[in-house]
């Protein structure tokens, strides 16, 4: 084989290769956006049941509580949509005293205690003065 020959079966080979990659590329810029569509899909769902679940001002009150702490609005979210798909609220709508209840208990059941031990015995034993 000449050098010619070489070069251009590598010519083609790179061609290749380039447009394998191309291909690729598009497929994963194409799942990466059917899963973010799939994502907004879901969070639309999940805002359009809590607007359904809940009156005006205890949505508004939700809402500021996922502003100030995302990750306990978030939570609180769940809860509501956990207990609306058992049908523990009924038919009718999670009023904001309901939802100051709620938030009484996930703030308890989440509340960190902070507690401290004084050992006398070994805090005599130790003597600065050695």
């Amino acid at each position: 084989m000449g050098d010619s020959e070489l070069d251009a079966i590598r010519a083609k080979r790179l061609a290749e290769l380039q447009q394998q990659q191309q291909q690729q590329s598009g497929r994963s810029a194409n799942n990466q956006n059917a899963a973010e569509e799939q994502r907004q899909q879901q969070e639309d769902m999940r805002n359009a049941m809590l607007s359904s679940l809940l009156t005006q001002e205890a949505r508004a009150r939700l809402n500021t509580i996922a502003l100030t702490k995302p990750e306990k609005g978030r939570m609180v979210e769940d809860i509501l949509i956990q207990n609306a798909r058992r049908g523990a609220f009924g038919n009718g709508k999670v009023s904001e005293d309901q939802l100051i209840g709620l938030l009484e208990q996930v703030s308890k059941a989440t509340e960190k205690t902070t507690k401290v031990n004084f050992d006398r015995r070994r805090a005599a034993l130790d003597s600065d003065s050695d």
